[in-house]
């Protein structure tokens, strides 16, 4: 007589992961076709009329960036699995200008914040002995240059664009770092934070891979329920301006004829409060319009880089000078970047 196992047999975690990619890679080679058919067939939208245009772009970009987010988002985790931010604050403690800012920047590339985790980001660094100037490289790499910004990029400008925008990104970070350095200005930091303790940290064991992709997951779903409103309300933005904004208004006054296009896009991204998904749907748009390249990357950098928020936030643990030459010092290094930019780029 058999006996029927109780047990159900379940695919090994490979399995689950190499269908999940192949389900992505197929879903992210179909959107284009199937939005075409939705709109332009079944929803009988005209391709050439400005509504037909602005409803493709939504559906599309929406559809399209979220696959993008989702699949680099979760590879992207599975990497910093094996970076905490104990390890990252251990690695950058003790470190000398140059060689420290350099590290700091890249580690800032692979363990992105938002402007909520400056401060405690903040306290720690300095208080493990991080130096001023290289915990400000880490601070500008990595809000300004993380898996999202990077996978937007690719997506809507190809490697060339999303090349220039990481190097001249981490490039900023150290020179930023080293040049507020190098101004000795740890005098503008609150006192407190010089006299706080560094946590040990927990040492346990290294996570399994079913809790790397459990983590993974996790993260997936907490970053984009974080920034699906500002990814809604940018492509949405983007949308209206590739349908209905008139082709030369903003090549008018923001064009490559305006000496101050660039700076005045840094300015008109520091009061904003959004980030790479919220932003580079605005910014594919306009450049669709005509805008420079360098000029709206720019814009993006100031925007993800440089906000009002941050700097409330940080004022906990800086005095209002520091602030100052921090948004002053990486403005300027973004205007010069936007410049290069609109040269390299043509």
């Amino acid at each position: 007589m058999l006996v029927k196992s109780s047990a159900r047999w379940t695919p090994p975690l490979a399995v689950w992961l190499a269908a999940a990619a192949l389900a992505w890679v197929l879903a992210y080679r179909t959107i284009l076709p199937f939005w075409n058919w939705v709109v332009f067939s079944i929803a009988g939208l005209d391709s050439g009329a400005r509504l037909g245009s602005s409803v493709h772009f939504f559906l599309y970009d929406t559809t399209k960036i979220l696959l993008l987010l989702g699949g680099i988002i979760f590879v992207v985790a599975i990497i910093r699995s094996f970076f905490t931010v104990e390890r990252t604050r251990q690695l950058l403690g003790g470190r000398a200008q140059g060689a420290g800012n350099v590290l700091a920047a890249s580690l800032g590339v692979v363990t992105p914040f938002c402007s909520c985790s400056a401060v405690p980001a903040f306290i720690g660094f300095v208080s493990a002995g991080v130096p001023l100037g290289v915990t400000f490289s880490f601070l500008i790499a990595s809000p300004m240059v993380n898996e999202v910004a990077i996978v937007m990029l690719l997506g809507l400008f190809g490697w060339p664009v999303t090349l220039l925008y990481v190097a001249s990104g981490v490039v900023l970070a150290i020179v930023a770092g080293l040049v507020i350095g190098r101004l000795k200005l740890e005098r503008f930091v609150e006192p407190f934070v010089f006299a706080m303790a560094v946590g040990q940290g927990v040492n346990g064991a290294a996570p399994t891979w079913n809790e790397r992709v459990a983590g993974a997951v996790n993260e997936v779903k907490d970053i984009i329920g974080r920034i699906w409103p500002y990814l809604l309300v940018g492509i949405g933005v983007g949308a209206a301006i590739h349908g209905w904004a008139p082709t030369d208004f903003f090549t008018r006054y923001a064009g490559r004829g305006n000496p101050l296009a660039v700076p005045l896009a840094v300015l008109a991204g520091v009061p904003l409060y959004s980030n790479a998904a919220g932003v580079l749907p605005i910014v594919t748009a306009l450049h669709e319009k005509g805008l420079p390249m360098g000029t709206l990357l720019a814009f993006m950098q100031a925007v993800v880089g440089l906000s009002l928020p941050e700097a409330i936030i940080l004022r906990r643990v800086l005095k209002p000078q520091l602030i100052a030459a921090f948004f002053g010092i990486t403005a300027v290094g973004i205007m010069l970047t936007g410049y290069l930019f609109n040269a390299v780029l043509g």
